[in-house]
């Protein structure tokens, strides 16, 4: 009799449609958590819950129920902590649950990463506010793509870009830090019982001030190969601090002309906006939601990353952003080949 594995995938939006489909292609049974409205996935996995993403009692409950094998999300910082929190009670290859909320609360963040000598933007968890430069970022403490984002270049702004940002927060929090001027990349990772294998480094393009918005990507990164191993060094000792130990990472940086590398924020999830899913195969070979899947069905993982071609993804931006959710289309490149666009 053969026996068919059940993955329990947190999110079911168009962000975890690739992971959906991998499984199946993989033979999986797959098990979607998610609240109905925007769940594309619904209609493409074997069985469908309509459970929010941050239902974690109950999001277990079920899980216990399906007897599943195990737990993944891909570029949701949300469902991360839910990942790691049903993994750690079910027994299964995760990251510590504890690991997972200082990836999803940029406070705890950035306080494990100082203290393990990572250098991060000077912010009023170090002193207070009065005491920092401006122009300051102000962005919610748990919150991606963006959102609530601003760059705050006088006093008389920053109360309502805090207020802003509060109530865009899940729980109500903001973080002001000095503001990094520098070139933005982002570093993806793949790790399994504590080992980080490097990927890929993604140079980045951007709205600019004041909310960043990002309008392309581009694999491999042109940055001097000295300085790259030297950014994949200072993302392990990231991870290491974090407790991040299982799964994909994306790793946020900005280099600035003087040579500091600063990290502003590392996720226990792979990159979102088509980083992960496309980008890093298209540039590298590597089958990336393969490598997640086997993660958390606890089977060994064989990292082979070649350096295949230049991939990029570039959004359609017709009008003013304030988050990603903004941005109308996209098209997927493998060198000047147009591999998929949407419109």
């Amino acid at each position: 009799m053969i026996i068919v594995k059940s993955l329990a995938i947190i999110g079911a939006s168009y962000l975890q449609q690739p992971l959906v489909e991998r499984a199946k292609e993989m033979g999986l049974r797959t098990i979607c958590f998610a609240w109905p409205q925007g769940a594309v996935c619904k209609d493409i996995c074997d069985v469908f819950y309509p459970v929010s993403i941050t239902e974690q009692d109950e999001i277990l409950r079920l899980c216990r129920e399906e007897h599943i094998d195990g737990v993944c999300t891909i570029a949701s910082d949300v469902a991360a902590p839910t990942v790691a929190y049903v993994a750690e009670k079910m027994g299964l290859p995760g990251n510590p649950y504890e690991a997972a909320v200082r990836a999803h609360d940029k406070q705890l963040m950035h306080r494990m990463l100082t203290a393990a000598g990572v250098d991060c933007p000077l912010s009023n968890l170090q002193c207070p506010i009065s005491d920092l430069r401006f122009p300051l970022i102000v962005k919610p403490t748990d919150r991606s793509g963006s959102l609530g984002v601003q760059k705050v270049e006088r006093a008389e702004e920053l109360e309502a870009a805090i207020a802003n940002a509060k109530a865009l927060s899940l729980h109500g929090e903001a973080i002001v830090e000095e503001f990094i001027e520098g070139r933005e990349i982002s570093v993806e990772m793949i790790s399994q019982n504590g080992v980080h294998h490097a990927l890929q480094i993604t140079d980045k393009t951007t709205t600019g001030a004041p909310h960043f918005v990002e309008l392309a990507h581009h694999q491999p990164s042109t940055l001097p190969a000295d300085l790259q191993q030297r950014i994949f060094a200072i993302t392990r000792r990231a991870l290491d601090a974090l407790g991040l130990t299982n799964g994909a990472s994306h790793s946020e940086y900005k280099i600035t002309k003087e040579g500091r590398v600063v990290v502003m924020e590392i996720a226990g999830r792979m990159g979102g906006d088509f980083i992960g899913s496309d980008l890093v195969p298209l540039s590298t070979g590597y089958d990336f939601l393969k490598g997640v899947i086997e993660v958390a069905l606890g089977q060994p993982i064989e990292v082979k990353v070649q350096a295949l071609a230049r991939s990029s993804v570039v959004f359609d931006a017709p009008q003013e952003l304030t988050c990603s959710a903004d941005r109308t289309g996209y098209r997927i490149y493998q060198d000047d080949r147009l591999v998929i666009g949407n419109w």
